[in-house]
């Protein structure tokens, strides 16, 4: 049997996988296109925002376990104001600190917008009553940060590490460890 005209082999046209791969490797060379280099990745720094009064600040993702809208709360007599007192959060008593009234700027007042920053360091839970939370903010790292020289108000500057720059907005960087480090040295007595 012949083959007809125009029609080739099947046997003369395989070719074995490994010739057509050689064969697409060296299409693909032939036509590859030069990618611009890439800028170094830049670190991104990520924390939660929230407020008091109003003033923003920026906590680190590692610093804060967990969001809650305020709980009850059950006072503690004969403690300082700023413990509001412990609340019941899935069988676990956590305290709540009013962190404004800790910090000499006045008593917050809950409202639908506070919220519960639950922070742990070591094996102690404390919950942390704020006027709003901003939820995850992103910044670049180092662009976008700069020291603090002096934000005007001495009570927290114990607390503030820097300050992050983002879309015109300053946000002081709060430092938990450094909050848990001073209350865990305090009595809460009055």
């Amino acid at each position: 049997m012949g083959t007809q005209a125009g029609v080739s082999d099947p046997q003369s046209t395989c070719k074995h996988p490994f010739e057509l791969l050689a064969e697409l490797e060296h299409l693909g060379r032939a036509h590859r296109v030069e990618t611009p280099s890439q800028e170094k990745p830049r670190d991104e720094w990520r924390g939660v925002g929230f407020r008091l009064g109003g003033q923003r600040l920026i906590a680190s993702m590692n610093e804060v376990v967990e969001l809650l809208t305020p709980p009850w709360v059950t006072r503690v007599p004969h403690t300082e104001s700023w413990l509001r007192g412990v609340a019941n959060v899935r069988g676990n008593l956590l305290p709540i600190v009013d962190l404004s009234d800790y910090l000499g700027k006045g008593r917050t007042n809950p409202n639908r917008l506070s919220r519960v920053l639950v922070i742990k360091q070591d094996s102690v839970c404390i919950g942390l009553l704020v006027d709003e939370v901003f939820g995850i903010r992103h910044f670049l790292y180092p662009e976008q940060w700069r020291a603090l020289a002096d934000s005007g108000e001495k009570a927290i500057m114990p607390y503030v590490d820097g300050v992050l720059r983002r879309d015109g907005s300053d946000w002081l960087v709060f430092s938990m460890a450094a909050l848990m480090r001073q209350l865990a040295s305090i009595r809460v007595t009055a």
